[in-house]
Protein backbone atom coordinates (compact mmCIF):
# COMPACT_ATOMS: atom_id res chain seq x y z
CA UNK A 1 0.00 0.00 0.00
CA UNK A 2 1.65 3.14 -1.31
CA UNK A 3 0.82 6.68 -0.24
CA UNK A 4 2.11 9.53 -2.43
CA UNK A 5 2.11 13.00 -0.88
CA UNK A 6 3.26 16.44 -1.97
CA UNK A 7 2.13 20.04 -2.11
CA UNK A 8 -0.39 21.19 -4.68
CA UNK A 9 0.91 21.11 -8.27
CA UNK A 10 3.89 18.93 -7.27
CA UNK A 11 3.16 16.25 -9.89
CA UNK A 12 1.96 13.62 -7.42
CA UNK A 13 -1.25 12.94 -9.34
CA UNK A 14 0.64 12.23 -12.55
CA UNK A 15 3.02 9.92 -10.72
CA UNK A 16 0.17 8.05 -9.00
CA UNK A 17 -1.53 7.38 -12.33
CA UNK A 18 1.70 6.25 -14.04
CA UNK A 19 2.51 3.96 -11.12
CA UNK A 20 -1.02 2.54 -11.11
CA UNK A 21 -0.72 1.76 -14.81
CA UNK A 22 2.59 -0.01 -14.21
CA UNK A 23 1.39 -2.05 -11.22
CA UNK A 24 -2.25 -2.61 -12.26
CA UNK A 25 -3.22 -0.76 -9.09
CA UNK A 26 -6.22 1.39 -8.19
CA UNK A 27 -6.03 4.87 -6.70
CA UNK A 28 -7.66 6.45 -3.67
CA UNK A 29 -7.91 10.24 -3.94
CA UNK A 30 -7.16 12.05 -0.67
CA UNK A 31 -8.60 15.42 -1.55
CA UNK A 32 -11.34 17.30 0.29
CA UNK A 33 -12.58 19.01 -2.88
CA UNK A 34 -12.28 16.31 -5.58
CA UNK A 35 -15.16 14.57 -3.78
CA UNK A 36 -17.57 17.16 -5.26
CA UNK A 37 -19.28 16.44 -8.55
CA UNK A 38 -18.93 19.00 -11.36
CA UNK A 39 -16.08 20.77 -9.55
CA UNK A 40 -13.58 19.48 -12.06
CA UNK A 41 -11.28 22.18 -13.40
CA UNK A 42 -10.60 24.05 -10.16
CA UNK A 43 -9.83 20.86 -8.24
CA UNK A 44 -7.53 19.49 -10.99
CA UNK A 45 -9.35 16.18 -11.28
CA UNK A 46 -7.92 13.55 -13.59
CA UNK A 47 -9.60 13.37 -17.01
CA UNK A 48 -12.86 11.42 -17.14
CA UNK A 49 -11.22 8.78 -19.31
CA UNK A 50 -8.90 7.90 -16.41
CA UNK A 51 -11.32 8.05 -13.50
CA UNK A 52 -12.15 4.34 -13.62
CA UNK A 53 -8.90 3.84 -11.70
CA UNK A 54 -9.92 6.26 -8.93
CA UNK A 55 -11.96 6.06 -5.76
CA UNK A 56 -13.38 9.00 -3.72
CA UNK A 57 -13.83 11.30 -6.71
CA UNK A 58 -17.33 12.65 -7.51
CA UNK A 59 -19.02 11.12 -4.47
CA UNK A 60 -21.19 14.04 -3.23
CA UNK A 61 -23.12 16.99 -4.62
CA UNK A 62 -21.58 20.48 -4.27
CA UNK A 63 -24.54 21.45 -2.08
CA UNK A 64 -23.67 18.76 0.49
CA UNK A 65 -21.16 18.79 3.32
CA UNK A 66 -18.42 16.19 3.53
CA UNK A 67 -16.65 15.27 6.75
CA UNK A 68 -13.37 13.64 7.67
CA UNK A 69 -15.39 10.75 9.13
CA UNK A 70 -17.17 10.31 5.77
CA UNK A 71 -13.81 10.28 4.01
CA UNK A 72 -12.39 7.60 6.31
CA UNK A 73 -15.45 5.38 5.93
CA UNK A 74 -15.33 5.57 2.13
CA UNK A 75 -11.55 5.11 2.08
CA UNK A 76 -11.78 1.94 4.17
CA UNK A 77 -14.48 0.60 1.84
CA UNK A 78 -12.28 1.36 -1.17
CA UNK A 79 -9.26 -0.33 0.39
CA UNK A 80 -11.31 -3.44 1.07
CA UNK A 81 -12.68 -3.45 -2.47
CA UNK A 82 -9.25 -3.02 -4.09
CA UNK A 83 -7.44 -5.57 -1.93
CA UNK A 84 -10.23 -8.12 -2.47
CA UNK A 85 -9.23 -8.03 -6.15
CA UNK A 86 -5.59 -8.67 -5.18
CA UNK A 87 -4.58 -5.30 -6.57
CA UNK A 88 -2.12 -2.83 -5.02
CA UNK A 89 -3.53 0.29 -3.39
CA UNK A 90 -2.10 3.69 -4.25
CA UNK A 91 -3.38 6.66 -2.25
CA UNK A 92 -2.49 10.16 -3.36
CA UNK A 93 -3.25 13.60 -2.09
CA UNK A 94 -2.42 16.80 -0.37
CA UNK A 95 -5.30 17.22 2.09
CA UNK A 96 -3.16 16.87 5.19
CA UNK A 97 -5.94 16.29 7.70
CA UNK A 98 -7.39 13.51 5.53
CA UNK A 99 -3.94 11.95 5.14
CA UNK A 100 -3.41 11.93 8.90
CA UNK A 101 -6.84 10.40 9.40
CA UNK A 102 -6.04 7.66 6.89
CA UNK A 103 -2.75 6.91 8.66
CA UNK A 104 -3.74 7.25 12.32
CA UNK A 105 -7.53 7.24 12.56
CA UNK A 106 -10.01 9.92 13.55
CA UNK A 107 -8.97 12.80 15.75
CA UNK A 108 -10.91 12.45 19.00
CA UNK A 109 -11.54 16.09 19.84
CA UNK A 110 -14.29 17.72 21.87
CA UNK A 111 -17.90 17.53 20.78
CA UNK A 112 -19.96 20.20 19.10
CA UNK A 113 -22.31 22.89 20.35
CA UNK A 114 -24.93 23.82 17.76
CA UNK A 115 -25.70 27.15 19.41
CA UNK A 116 -22.06 28.21 19.49
CA UNK A 117 -21.60 27.12 15.89
CA UNK A 118 -24.72 29.00 14.79
CA UNK A 119 -23.48 32.15 16.49
CA UNK A 120 -20.10 31.85 14.79
CA UNK A 121 -21.73 31.31 11.40
CA UNK A 122 -23.86 34.39 11.97
CA UNK A 123 -20.75 36.41 12.86
CA UNK A 124 -19.02 35.22 9.71
CA UNK A 125 -21.95 36.46 7.65
CA UNK A 126 -22.21 39.80 9.46
CA UNK A 127 -18.54 40.63 10.08
CA UNK A 128 -16.78 38.70 7.36
CA UNK A 129 -14.68 35.56 7.68
CA UNK A 130 -11.46 37.57 7.97
CA UNK A 131 -12.49 38.91 11.39
CA UNK A 132 -12.99 35.37 12.66
CA UNK A 133 -9.67 34.29 11.20
CA UNK A 134 -7.92 37.22 12.90
CA UNK A 135 -9.48 36.19 16.20
CA UNK A 136 -8.26 32.62 15.68
CA UNK A 137 -4.75 33.91 14.94
CA UNK A 138 -4.75 35.65 18.33
CA UNK A 139 -5.98 32.71 20.42
CA UNK A 140 -4.38 29.85 18.48
CA UNK A 141 -1.55 30.94 16.14
CA UNK A 142 -0.56 27.32 15.49
CA UNK A 143 -4.00 26.43 14.15
CA UNK A 144 -4.29 29.67 12.15
CA UNK A 145 -0.95 28.91 10.50
CA UNK A 146 -2.34 25.62 9.15
CA UNK A 147 -5.82 26.84 8.18
CA UNK A 148 -6.54 28.82 5.02
CA UNK A 149 -8.18 32.21 5.52
CA UNK A 150 -10.90 30.98 3.13
CA UNK A 151 -11.65 27.76 5.02
CA UNK A 152 -14.80 28.81 6.86
CA UNK A 153 -15.55 25.32 8.16
CA UNK A 154 -12.21 24.83 9.90
CA UNK A 155 -11.99 28.41 11.20
CA UNK A 156 -15.43 28.12 12.78
CA UNK A 157 -14.65 24.66 14.17
CA UNK A 158 -11.43 25.92 15.79
CA UNK A 159 -13.24 28.84 17.40
CA UNK A 160 -16.07 26.54 18.50
CA UNK A 161 -13.59 24.23 20.25
CA UNK A 162 -12.02 27.20 22.01
CA UNK A 163 -15.39 28.49 23.23
CA UNK A 164 -16.49 25.02 24.41
CA UNK A 165 -13.28 24.04 26.20
CA UNK A 166 -11.29 27.24 26.73
CA UNK A 167 -8.36 25.48 25.04
CA UNK A 168 -6.96 25.96 21.51
CA UNK A 169 -7.78 23.16 19.08
CA UNK A 170 -4.05 22.74 18.41
CA UNK A 171 -3.59 21.36 21.93
CA UNK A 172 -6.00 18.53 21.16
CA UNK A 173 -4.27 17.89 17.85
CA UNK A 174 -0.95 17.54 19.70
CA UNK A 175 -2.54 14.80 21.79
CA UNK A 176 -3.59 13.13 18.55
CA UNK A 177 -0.07 13.51 17.21
CA UNK A 178 1.29 11.75 20.28
CA UNK A 179 -0.79 8.69 19.42
CA UNK A 180 0.06 8.68 15.75
CA UNK A 181 2.19 5.53 15.81
CA UNK A 182 -0.62 3.38 17.17
CA UNK A 183 -1.29 0.28 15.13
CA UNK A 184 -4.99 -0.02 15.83
CA UNK A 185 -7.91 2.38 15.69
CA UNK A 186 -10.33 3.09 18.52
CA UNK A 187 -12.35 -0.02 17.68
CA UNK A 188 -9.30 -2.24 17.92
CA UNK A 189 -9.01 -2.73 14.17
CA UNK A 190 -5.48 -2.90 12.81
CA UNK A 191 -4.46 0.21 10.92
CA UNK A 192 -2.94 -0.25 7.50
CA UNK A 193 0.80 -0.24 6.91
CA UNK A 194 1.50 2.45 4.34
CA UNK A 195 4.76 3.07 2.54
CA UNK A 196 4.92 6.83 2.07
CA UNK A 197 6.63 8.56 -0.87
CA UNK A 198 6.85 12.35 -0.94
CA UNK A 199 7.56 14.55 -3.94
CA UNK A 200 9.49 17.71 -3.19
CA UNK A 201 10.61 20.64 -5.33
CA UNK A 202 12.37 23.90 -4.51
CA UNK A 203 9.86 26.54 -3.44
CA UNK A 204 10.46 28.91 -6.44
CA UNK A 205 9.74 26.01 -8.80
CA UNK A 206 6.62 25.06 -6.84
CA UNK A 207 5.38 28.66 -7.06
CA UNK A 208 6.05 28.73 -10.79
CA UNK A 209 4.05 25.52 -11.27
CA UNK A 210 1.20 26.94 -9.17
CA UNK A 211 1.03 30.08 -11.31
CA UNK A 212 1.07 27.98 -14.49
CA UNK A 213 -1.68 25.74 -13.16
CA UNK A 214 -3.93 28.70 -12.33
CA UNK A 215 -3.42 30.09 -15.84
CA UNK A 216 -4.21 26.68 -17.36
CA UNK A 217 -7.40 26.28 -15.28
CA UNK A 218 -8.67 29.65 -16.49
CA UNK A 219 -7.90 28.70 -20.10
CA UNK A 220 -9.81 25.44 -19.59
CA UNK A 221 -12.93 27.34 -18.54
CA UNK A 222 -12.85 27.66 -14.75
CA UNK A 223 -14.95 30.84 -14.78
CA UNK A 224 -17.71 29.12 -16.75
CA UNK A 225 -17.53 26.15 -14.38
CA UNK A 226 -18.10 28.46 -11.40
CA UNK A 227 -20.97 30.22 -13.21
CA UNK A 228 -22.59 26.86 -13.87
CA UNK A 229 -22.30 25.81 -10.22
CA UNK A 230 -23.82 29.09 -9.03
CA UNK A 231 -26.73 28.60 -11.43
CA UNK A 232 -27.68 25.23 -9.94
CA UNK A 233 -30.94 24.91 -8.00
CA UNK A 234 -29.23 24.11 -4.71
CA UNK A 235 -26.56 26.54 -3.47
CA UNK A 236 -22.98 25.49 -2.89
CA UNK A 237 -22.25 24.21 0.59
CA UNK A 238 -19.98 26.48 2.67
CA UNK A 239 -17.25 23.85 2.35
CA UNK A 240 -17.44 23.76 -1.46
CA UNK A 241 -17.80 27.53 -1.77
CA UNK A 242 -14.58 28.16 0.16
CA UNK A 243 -12.44 26.04 -2.19
CA UNK A 244 -9.47 27.96 -3.55
CA UNK A 245 -10.21 29.08 -7.08
CA UNK A 246 -13.94 28.98 -6.50
CA UNK A 247 -14.19 31.41 -3.56
CA UNK A 248 -12.23 34.11 -5.39
CA UNK A 249 -14.17 33.74 -8.64
CA UNK A 250 -17.48 33.77 -6.76
CA UNK A 251 -16.43 37.15 -5.36
CA UNK A 252 -15.53 38.27 -8.88
CA UNK A 253 -18.89 37.17 -10.30
CA UNK A 254 -20.68 38.88 -7.40
CA UNK A 255 -18.89 42.14 -8.19
CA UNK A 256 -16.69 42.13 -5.10
CA UNK A 257 -13.39 41.72 -6.96
CA UNK A 258 -11.98 42.70 -10.33
CA UNK A 259 -11.04 39.65 -12.40
CA UNK A 260 -7.33 40.52 -12.35
CA UNK A 261 -7.41 40.80 -8.55
CA UNK A 262 -9.33 37.55 -8.22
CA UNK A 263 -6.74 35.71 -10.32
CA UNK A 264 -3.85 37.09 -8.29
CA UNK A 265 -5.67 36.14 -5.10
CA UNK A 266 -6.09 32.55 -6.34
CA UNK A 267 -2.35 32.36 -6.90
CA UNK A 268 -1.60 33.90 -3.52
CA UNK A 269 -4.02 31.63 -1.63
CA UNK A 270 -2.71 28.56 -3.45
CA UNK A 271 0.86 29.45 -2.48
CA UNK A 272 -0.28 29.94 1.11
CA UNK A 273 -2.00 26.54 0.99
CA UNK A 274 1.19 24.92 -0.31
CA UNK A 275 3.10 26.49 2.58
CA UNK A 276 0.65 25.01 5.08
CA UNK A 277 1.01 21.61 3.39
CA UNK A 278 4.79 21.76 3.76
CA UNK A 279 4.34 22.53 7.47
CA UNK A 280 1.99 19.57 7.95
CA UNK A 281 4.21 17.18 6.00
CA UNK A 282 7.15 17.93 8.27
CA UNK A 283 5.21 16.20 11.07
CA UNK A 284 4.83 12.96 9.07
CA UNK A 285 7.37 10.28 10.03
CA UNK A 286 8.85 7.66 7.71
CA UNK A 287 8.42 9.57 4.44
CA UNK A 288 10.75 8.62 1.58
CA UNK A 289 11.28 12.01 -0.07
CA UNK A 290 12.16 12.38 -3.74
CA UNK A 291 13.63 15.74 -4.70
CA UNK A 292 12.42 16.53 -8.21
CA UNK A 293 14.38 18.75 -10.62
CA UNK A 294 12.38 21.45 -12.46
CA UNK A 295 12.72 19.86 -15.91
CA UNK A 296 12.61 16.22 -14.79
CA UNK A 297 10.36 14.23 -17.16
CA UNK A 298 7.53 12.16 -15.73
CA UNK A 299 9.19 8.97 -16.98
CA UNK A 300 12.28 9.64 -14.87
CA UNK A 301 10.20 10.36 -11.76
CA UNK A 302 8.35 7.07 -12.29
CA UNK A 303 11.65 5.20 -12.75
CA UNK A 304 13.07 6.74 -9.56
CA UNK A 305 9.93 5.84 -7.65
CA UNK A 306 10.07 2.21 -8.79
CA UNK A 307 13.74 2.06 -7.79
CA UNK A 308 12.84 3.46 -4.37
CA UNK A 309 10.12 0.84 -4.00
CA UNK A 310 12.64 -1.92 -4.71
CA UNK A 311 15.30 -0.37 -2.47
CA UNK A 312 12.96 -0.06 0.53
CA UNK A 313 11.48 -3.54 0.02
CA UNK A 314 8.01 -2.23 -0.78
CA UNK A 315 6.57 -5.50 -1.98
CA UNK A 316 3.26 -5.96 -3.81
Amino acid sequence: MILIIGVTASGKGHLAFDLAETLNAEIISIDSMKVYRRMDIGTAKPPKSARHKYHLIDVVEPSESFSVASFLELAEEAIEQITSQNKPVIAVGGSSLYIKTLLYGLFEGPGTDEQVRAELNARAQAEGLKNLYDQLAEIDPAAAHRISQNDAKRIIRALEVYQITGKPISTFQKQWKGNRRRKTDDRGRKRHEWKIIGLRKERPQENKRINSRVKRMLEQGLIDEVKSLLAEEKPLSPQAACAIGYAELIDYLNGKLALENAIELIKKNTRRFAKSQRTWFKTFPDVHWLDIDPEEPHEKTLSRTKALIEKTNMSF
